[in-house]
C-alpha cells in the first residue's frame, strides 16, 4: 500500500480504534477485574459462567434461536431474491421496497405491532379461528416460535439483499445454456443458480444470524420474561444484579461464541463455485 493510500485509511482506522477496539479492551479488562473499579485481576467470573449449567442453557438457546431465524429467512428470502432477480426493473423496485420496509420502521413500533398480531385476539389467531384451523386461540406471543417469526420478518432484508446482489451478477447465458441442454427450470435453479449464488447465501446467513442473536428489543418484548436469551441475561446481570464484571465476562463469552459461528459460515464460502483463494 502506497503512502498516500495509507493516509486515506488513517481516519477510518482511528475511528475504528477509538469506538471499537478501545471499548472492547475495556470490556475485557472489566471481565477480568474483581470489581467495577478495575482494582484486581481474576478469572472467577469466567469460571462462574462455565461451571453453571444455567448459563450454558441460555447460550445454547440463543445460538439455536439465531440458527432457526436464519433458516426461516433463507427459506422465504431465497425465493424472493430469485423472483426479484428475474423481474422487470419496476417490479424489482416494488419487491425491494416491501423487503426493506421493516428496517425503515422503528424497532419499538415494529415490535409492538407484532405483539398485537400475535396476541390471543390478534390477526393470526382471528384468521386461524375464522378458517376453523383451530378451536381455540394459538399461543404465539411469549413463545420461541413467535420470537423466531418476528426475527425472520425483521431480518429478512439482510438475507435477501446479498443473495439478490449475487444473482444479479450471474451470467444469464449460463441459464440459457442449461435450458438448451435439456434442463428444466427447476433443474437449472438447483444445478446452476443455487451453487453460483452460495456466496450471497452465506453472506446473508452471517448478517442474519449476527443480527438475530443480538436483537435485545425483539427477544425481550416478544419472548417476555420467561424466555431468557443472552442479551437479556447480560442486561439482568449488569442492571438488575449490578454485577458489571460478570456481565462483561458473559458479553465476552457471547461475542466469541457468535464469532465462532460466523467463522464457520465464512469457511463454507471456500466450497462455493468460483471461490478464489486469497
Amino acid at each position: 500500500m502506497q503512502g498516500r493510500d495509507l493516509r486515506l485509511v488513517l481516519p477510518l482506522a482511528a475511528l475504528f480504534a477509538v469506538f471499537f477496539v478501545a471499548p472492547l479492551c475495556v470490556l475485557v479488562a472489566l471481565s477480568l477485574s474483581t470489581g467495577a473499579g478495575l482494582h484486581g485481576w481474576t478469572l472467577a467470573h469466567y469460571i462462574k459462567f462455565f461451571t453453571d449449567p444455567f448459563n450454558y442453557s441460555i447460550l445454547w438457546s440463543t445460538i439455536l434461536l439465531g440458527v432457526k431465524a436464519t433458516l426461516l429467512c433463507l427459506v422465504f428470502g431465497y425465493p424472493i431474491a430469485w423472483i426479484a432477480s428475474r423481474a422487470s426493473a419496476r417490479w424489482q423496485a416494488v419487491l425491494l421496497f416491501l423487503v426493506i420496509l421493516p428496517i425503515m420502521t422503528s424497532v419499538v413500533v415494529r415490535t409492538f405491532s407484532w405483539i398485537v398480531i400475535l396476541g390471543r385476539q390478534g390477526l393470526l389467531n382471528q384468521i386461524a379461528l375464522g378458517l376453523n384451523l383451530t378451536s381455540e386461540p394459538l399461543r404465539l406471543l411469549f413463545t420461541e416460535p413467535g420470537v423466531v417469526m418476528v426475527l425472520a420478518q425483521v431480518q429478512m432484508p439482510l438475507m435477501v439483499l446479498p443473495i439478490l446482489t449475487v444473482m444479479s451478477k450471474l451470467d444469464p447465458n449460463l441459464a440459457d445454456a442449461s435450458r438448451a441442454l435439456g434442463a428444466g427450470e427447476w433443474r437449472t435453479l438447483w444445478r446452476v443458480t443455487l451453487p453460483l449464488s452460495l456466496p450471497g447465501v452465506i453472506a446473508g446467513a452471517i448478517l442474519t444470524y449476527s443480527a438475530s442473536v443480538t436483537a435485545f428489543v425483539t427477544q425481550t418484548l416478544i419472548g417476555g420474561a420467561r424466555l431468557v436469551y443472552m442479551p437479556l441475561h447480560i442486561y439482568q446481570q449488569a442492571i438488575g444484579a449490578n454485577n458489571w464484571p460478570f456481565a462483561a465476562a458473559i458479553s465476552v463469552t457471547f461475542m466469541f461464541a457468535v464469532l465462532a459461528v460466523v467463522a464457520l459460515l465464512d469457511m463454507l464460502t471456500r466450497f462455493a463455485p468460483g471461490y478464489v483463494k486469497p
